[in-house]
């Protein structure tokens, strides 16, 4: 058969200005990139995927996500930030393998693809032995989906401020072995814990091994109390700001500094769900749209909240609207138009994120030339009829559940809602007893009962 695929009779939304949305039309995917966009496409020879009654749309982008806290889903749901650093970098972090590592790798990357996510910015901060970095690259791999990774420190240097080294030698290994090109569905980035987390000569130290090695440098700022502390004041002081920056929360950020990020033209990435829930501080949305800065949008911790980026959209939304909706209310004023909405927020979850990941020139839009990373979204279930409208019935309307097919590079990974060469059940025995045994080595007798103790500097 060849290798071309054909995607007929869909509504397609493109998130490209040239191609808008389309009411019924096809997408001819050739060598894994997508060739054409048109109402009408001759198959051919090609494999023809049915798109009536759904909705194809980029793949979303999970700019920021530390994939390797898998294992420990839904634990954090009642805790702070300061209570999650406790639990996580200094009680259960630690009592992680390597194995556990690349199986919780695996399980979140396949858990992205099946809710519609095809390109994955993996933070990963359990860094604690070549070995780790090892199992959490073919966690990746062998899942299929696109990845970034997020090569940072060992789970010993998390706890602020840290003066523990990242081990410059053991990225410059992976980056040789696995990221000599960035041809592949894997590439990678710095991820520094910045001038928030880390003694501030470390962090010099980050940044020029990243300019050593050409990486882009992600970084978190802003987020919580720690974000008060003007970090990007102090990185602009010292000439380390640099436009090729992603910038993770920025909640807590100064104006200025805000202003700084968008008079530099660097991306952020903003992960409602979890800002609004763990005290990171109010969304800064409307702070970084007014300063020129597009943001994307990340699921960070499934901790605390869940991992499809249904329930991100909607937070976003939410978020930004209670406030503007709050002070319209104080002043007895109507709310004429809404400041953020639907297509706004799609477009965060799509293009933004690959911008935000330095891969806006492969994904993030059904554009011919651009690899074939697709979501089919079906239109015919209850909570999606009446179609008024499939933007808003996307980002309001839809969940994990109305994905039928997902495609990473010309790849069928989830088809008739069923991800390829998949056995669910095996997993979820695998996934229970390795959380069990996990929580066992952390001293953790009643994980569902357990709230750690807040985290404060010096303990």
């Amino acid at each position: 058969m060849s290798d071309k695929k054909i995607i007929k009779g869909s509504v397609i939304i493109t998130q490209d200005q040239k191609y808008g949305i389309m009411q019924k039309g096809d997408i001819l995917i050739e060598n894994g990139k997508i060739a054409a966009v048109a109402e009408e496409i001759e198959a051919g020879d090609a494999q023809v995927i049915d798109g009536s009654g759904k909705i194809a749309l980029p793949g979303f982008v999970d700019a920021h996500r530390h994939n390797w806290e898998s294992l420990l889903r839904s634990s954090g749901v009642d805790w702070t930030l300061e209570q999650y650093f406790t639990a996580v970098k200094k009680i259960l972090g630690p009592a992680y393998t390597a194995d556990d590592v690349y199986f919780a790798s695996y399980i979140g990357a396949l858990e992205c693809l099946d809710c519609g996510i095809t390109t994955l910015f993996d933070w990963f901060h359990n860094n604690n032995g070549p070995e780790y970095a090892d199992a959490a690259i073919a966690g990746l791999k062998d899942a299929g989906i696109r990845a970034v990774l997020g090569y940072s420190n060992s789970i010993y240097g998390e706890l602020p401020v840290s003066s523990v080294p990242m081990d410059y030698e053991d990225f410059r290994r992976v980056k040789k072995q696995y990221f000599s090109s960035d041809e592949g569905l894997m590439t990678i980035a710095l991820a520094s814990r910045g001038p928030q987390f880390l003694d501030f000569g470390m962090v010099e130290e980050e940044l020029k091994l990243a300019e050593e090695t050409d990486t882009f440098v992600v970084m978190h700022v802003g987020d919580g109390s720690w974000g008060k502390t003007h970090p990007i004041s102090r990185l602009s002081r010292e000439g380390l700001l640099k436009s090729n920056m992603t910038f993770i929360h920025c909640n807590t950020l100064a104006d200025s500094e805000i202003e700084q990020i968008g008079e530099l033209g660097a991306d952020t990435v903003s992960c409602p769900e979890v800002e609004l829930n763990m005290g990171h501080g109010f969304l800064p949305t409307l702070r970084l749209l007014k300063a020129g800065v597009q943001p994307a949008l990340g699921i960070d911790v499934c901790t605390s909240i869940p991992g499809d980026m249904f329930g991100v959209m909607r937070s976003m939304l939410a978020g930004v609207r209670s406030v503007v909706n709050n002070e319209g209310l104080l002043k007895n004023e109507s709310i004429d138009p809404l400041p953020l909405l639907a297509t706004d927020v799609l477009k965060f979850a799509t293009q933004n994120g690959a911008n935000a990941c330095k891969l806006g020139k492969k994904t993030g839009s059904i554009t011919p030339g651009k690899e074939a990373d697709i979501t089919l979204i079906e239109m015919d279930s209850l909570n999606m009829i009446p179609m008024n409208g499939p933007v808003n019935a996307v980002v309001e309307a839809a969940n994990p559940g109305n994905v039928d097919t997902v495609i990473v590079a010309g790849k069928i990974v989830k088809q008739n809602k069923k991800l390829a060469g998949v056995d669910l059940a095996e997993l979820k025995k695998k996934a229970d007893d390795r959380a069990r045994s996990l929580y066992q080595r952390a001293g953790i007798a009643e994980p569902e009962k357990w709230i750690p103790p807040v985290y404060k500097e010096g303990d």
